[in-house]
């Protein structure tokens, strides 16, 4: 599977080693970064938006989680659909390039840190194309196969570029999983898969033990978890997906805030807290970091407790 290419580092790591030997640094929310850089993220594409018209912002904000200490940036391709961008009026060549390309931009971020840093690219889920909120409930209607048949081009076209891993992440139910961890199968690419929780259950209602035992048992799989729930959901999910799975696990709450999908912001108040990596990892967690909110000052914070830094 694939090394790292970061120049001036020696390559030969893989991500799945690394996570063999200790805990790894995810970045934060790359949405929340480019609003600090004076982004208006206001359209359907989301921060896709910018793969096409300011792909320069989308680099600065990965940039500035390299400084933060990251060691693993996620691209920018949550987002990132053919629908998307056909609704745009973008072609299916065009847009496969600027899906590609949302690795690129990630890559050549971690290439001036000069140490390790690991490109997931993200595959988000059918409910982050619909833009209104249907990633956090999940059950959209539609079978197995029409799920396939909807991630397999762009797994296809992030795969190309050659990411170090994929993030199956955001996930709100096991029809979804297993619709993603059938379409990887097909590509020799490592793996995350990553939920979004409520609770002791996934978006969709079902529970995590049932959720996480989908990825037991396959080796293209290097790591299981939660990301954009509530810090103190991921607590109690953390030992669930280790004891499930005997996996490394992959947490990444986000603030803690709660999203209106109908008016397109965050409401109530943030409880990330870098201080929970200890007890993640006490429960098995080897690749932390944040998501939505949870920005590069966070990061440094937690990179520092793991005595990571910046370039």
């Amino acid at each position: 599977m694939h090394s790292l290419r970061t120049p001036g580092v020696p390559p030969g790591r893989l991500l799945g080693d690394a996570l063999a030997e200790g805990t790894v640094v995810l970045d934060g929310g790359l949405s929340n970064q480019l609003r600090a850089q004076g982004c208006d993220l206001s359209d359907a594409l989301w921060s896709a938006r910018l793969l096409a018209d300011a792909p320069e912002q989308i680099e600065a904000a990965h940039a500035a989680y390299v400084r933060a200490g990251a060691q693993v940036l996620i691209t920018a391709s949550y987002q990132a659909t053919f629908e998307g961008f056909g609704r745009r009026g973008i072609g299916r060549d065009r847009a496969a390039e600027l899906i590609a390309g949302s690795v690129g931009s990630a890559r050549r971020a971690g290439a001036v840190a000069g140490r390790e840093v690991w490109v997931a690219a993200s595959v988000g889920p059918y409910g982050a194309m619909l833009a209104d909120g249907s990633e956090y409930r999940g059950r959209y209607g539609l079978t197995g196969r029409e799920l396939e048949r909807f991630h397999r081009p762009r797994v296809e076209a992030l795969a190309s570029a050659d990411p170090d891993v994929l993030a199956l992440e955001t996930v709100p139910d096991i029809d979804e999983a297993e619709a993603l961890l059938r379409v990887v199968e097909g590509f020799r690419v490592p793996v995350w898969l990553s939920y979004t929780v409520a609770g002791d259950r996934t978006r969709a209602g079902q529970p995590l033990e049932e959720a996480f035992a989908v990825a037991a048992g396959i080796d293209q799989v290097v790591a299981v978890g939660v990301n954009c729930c509530d810090p103190a959901d991921a607590d109690r999910a953390v030992e669930v997906a280790a004891a499930a799975t005997g996996k490394p696990v992959v947490v990444y709450p986000n603030s803690g805030e709660e999203w209106d999908a109908a008016g397109r912001r965050w409401t109530g108040e943030g409880a990330f807290d870098p201080g929970r990596v200890r007890d993640w990892q006490r429960a098995g967690a080897r690749l932390v970091g944040g998501c939505c909110r949870v920005g590069p000052s966070e990061i440094a914070e937690l990179a520092s407790l793991q005595g990571q830094t910046g370039p």
